[in-house]
């Protein structure tokens, strides 16, 4: 199936100069979202996940049905004030200023081998954190799977180290 069918080019979103892939052609096909999900859960299987991470808001778009094809947890990881027991967090830089995110402090146990699932990588920043949120509470990361990878944004640069599955590339 081809997915990039399911994937419309929304020029001048968010921003003037922007070409925003917008995933939700895809969502709105049960036979197309089904088949992106088939192929993270074989991804998640060859590499023995035990738990599935998804960096807010759309990484839960794609990591739960993994979670669930596969009968493994999930966990959120969200902005500062959106999980409603203990965190751990991690800062890191944007382009311009800097953003914080946060994982409960028990989602990670030790061993655990974590796929983190989202729908995106563009420059790696936001996924380079979910690592050292996993990673801080003892979590091995066994690979990050996205559903579109923009690669001129070089976003992998900071996933040396990680194996990184995309479904399209741009």
């Amino acid at each position: 199936m081809d997915l990039k069918k399911y994937i419309a080019n929304v020029p001048n979103f968010p921003t003037e100069g922007i070409l925003f892939k917008d995933i939700t052609p895809l969502m709105l096909d049960g036979k197309a979202y089904s088949y992106a999900a088939s192929l993270f859960t074989d991804f998640a299987k060859e590499k023995k996940a035990t738990l599935i991470v998804g960096p807010e808001a759309r990484g839960f778009i794609f990591g739960c049905p993994v979670a669930v094809n596969l009968g493994i947890g999930f966990a959120p990881v969200r902005k500062p004030g959106k999980l409603p027991r203990e965190t751990v967090s991690v800062k890191y830089d944007l382009e311009y200023g800097s953003n914080e995110l946060c994982l409960h402090s028990d989602a990670i146990k030790p061993g655990d081998k974590v796929l983190i699932v989202d729908d995106l990588l563009a420059t790696g920043g936001t996924v380079e954190a979910t690592i050292k949120l996993i990673e801080k509470l003892g979590g091995e990361v066994v690979g990050c799977a996205f559903l579109i990878e923009l690669e001129e944004l070089n976003g992998k640069e900071k996933l040396k180290g990680y194996e990184v599955f995309s479904l399209l590339k741009y």
